[in-house]
């Protein structure tokens, strides 16, 4: 993986678009990253070897810092010029925040013609809901919520509503499943 991550970040670097890069390469960089702070743990970190380990992790955390950075600045720029990347060239978390990049792009565009034309325009922004309904599947303690509150106790098939920020660490735990209301 290390030598993968090189050379997607060389690449990165010494060409002006977007290189592509394999749509779970993120994810497999996580679970290598993981894999090396595990096995350093483990390690006496007095031996040579887990000083290698260490500067290959620093070196990794390093290379991934700066390919991310690079994307990032190669997208957000073509997007405010009104270009898209190629989507063959994203891995799937580059895909999400490209599908939200381009609209924001087309907005401003929007916004600069009307207030060209002497239009007074109206910016709608559409509101996040701030709670969510949820269905327990397990037996949990009182929390506090995010906007200060206590919530629960609460056992398996039991509805609530939550702020979103803890709703979907219970629902990314398996604890809870997000309820659709009509």
């Amino acid at each position: 993986m290390y030598d993968e991550l090189y050379e997607a970040w060389r690449k990165e670097k010494e060409n002006p678009e977007v290189q592509t890069i394999p749509r779970d390469f993120y994810s497999r960089l996580a679970d290598y990253m993981k894999r090396i702070r595990e096995d350093s743990r483990m390690l006496d970190q007095k031996t040579t070897k887990a000083k290698l380990m260490q500067r290959e992790f620093e070196n990794v955390k390093r290379m991934v810092g700066e390919l991310i950075r690079l994307r990032r600045v190669k997208t957000l720029s073509k997007a405010m010029v009104g270009k898209s990347v190629s989507a063959d060239a994203l891995t799937e978390e580059e895909r999400k925040f490209h599908s939200e990049i381009l609209p924001l792009a087309e907005s401003y565009e929007m916004f600069l013609k009307d207030v060209q034309r002497g239009r007074k325009s109206l910016v709608e922004r559409k509101e996040k809901p701030q709670k969510m309904l949820v269905r327990f599947l397990q037996e949990i303690p009182a929390i506090i919520g995010a906007d200060m509150k206590a919530y629960g106790p609460f056992k398996p098939e039991d509805i609530a509503t939550l702020p979103v920020e803890n709703a979907r660490i219970l629902i990314k735990q398996g604890t809870a499943v997000e309820v659709e209301a009509k």
